[in-house]
């Protein structure tokens, strides 16, 4: 029987979920749940109805995995430990410094209900942060380095958004070119936050509103903006549209370490991601895992997980045997 799966919430992560899914033969949607009038959601999959997220609790027998696509800066601290209370959830929370807390949260509610939650799932966190410890693992002296971009931010587009007086925002990571250069070369530079990127970012103000107010706020973000040289262009809705309509990304992640008895040996581990689409690629990995949360459940292994905790052999669709055979 396919593994039934819903969407919380209907943005650009979740229309990636939707488009995705389908190329999992293991899986099926079974339903999408907005905050919005369900009427007012048009969907490209044929046969699954949008529902009121008000209703969600009371069909939970319906479903084995809940997507959730909501945004890191207020709804997804809320939403996947109330959700866990009632589902096996997948979220993609991304504020790193807040991680911990968020875990911890949710543990106690996927505990309790005797159900398995997998936070932090996408490209970084996600697929980034297990490079950074299988490089810690294998080259046990040297530096991390991780570079994002150049590319959209969902999460820190998403916070320009919420802005008082920003009607659309999008914010672009860049590398600085110097510091990567260095990495790459095995130099294992120092390099402080402001060092290896700059921000920037492109807003829409709502009619009136107060632009040096706008700026500000967005600069002076903790966790987003503060410690980055950050540029706020203003601009307007129909030069946004037609620049700034595409979610690009990517990044790399290098670890640069020295083996020997005196160190002698030079040694740079480096993945890079060129994506077309974050929200595509994100969900592509939300979907793996919810494949993995589900059959944790089967197995009794209850609780709040990331993508540490979690064997790559849970991701797949094929079987151990056919892994071994094909992959190894």
């Amino acid at each position: 029987m396919a593994i039934r799966v819903g969407i919380i919430g209907y943005g650009n992560l979740a229309k990636g979920v939707e488009s995705e899914i389908r190329k999992n033969k293991d899986m099926e949607l079974k339903g999408i749940f907005t905050r919005r009038d369900p009427s007012s959601i048009k969907i490209k999959t044929d046969g699954v109805r949008v529902y009121s997220v008000e209703s969600l609790v009371g069909m939970k027998s319906y479903f084995d995995v809940m997507i959730i696509c909501g945004g890191s800066a207020t709804d997804l601290p809320r939403q996947t430990r109330e959700y866990a209370k009632h589902f096996n959830v997948i979220d993609s929370f991304d504020t790193h410094a807040k991680i911990p807390e968020h875990f911890k949260a949710v543990d106690e509610s996927a505990k309790e209900a005797n159900k398995v939650a997998v936070i932090s799932c996408g490209w970084d966190p996600g697929m980034f942060s297990l490079n950074r410890l299988y490089g810690n693992c294998i080259l046990t002296e040297g530096e991390d380095y991780t570079f994002w971009g150049k590319g959209v931010s969902q999460g820190h587009s998403d916070a320009i958004r919420r802005v008082p007086g920003v009607k659309n925002g999008k914010q672009y990571t860049i590398p600085v070119p110097e510091a990567l250069e260095r990495v790459r070369a095995g130099e294992a530079p120092e390099l402080t936050t402001r060092e290896k990127h700059t921000r920037e970012c492109f807003v829409v103000a709502e009619e009136g509103a107060d632009k040096a107010q706008i700026e500000k706020n967005i600069k002076e973000m903790p966790n987003y903006f503060a410690d980055y040289d950050t540029t706020v262009h203003f601009i307007s809705e129909e030069e946004f549209l037609r620049d700034h309509s595409r979610i690009n990304h990517g990044g790399f992640v290098i670890r640069s370490g020295r083996t020997g008895f005196d160190n002698e040996n030079k040694h740079v581990i480096e993945y890079s991601l060129k994506l077309d689409s974050n929200p595509e690629f994100t969900a592509s990995v939300l979907i793996a895992y919810a494949r993995a949360a589900y059959r944790l459940e089967q197995k009794g292994d209850f609780g709040c997980k990331t993508v540490f905790d979690i064997a790559p052999a849970l991701l797949s669709p094929l079987s151990g045997e056919e892994l071994r055979a094909t992959m190894l």
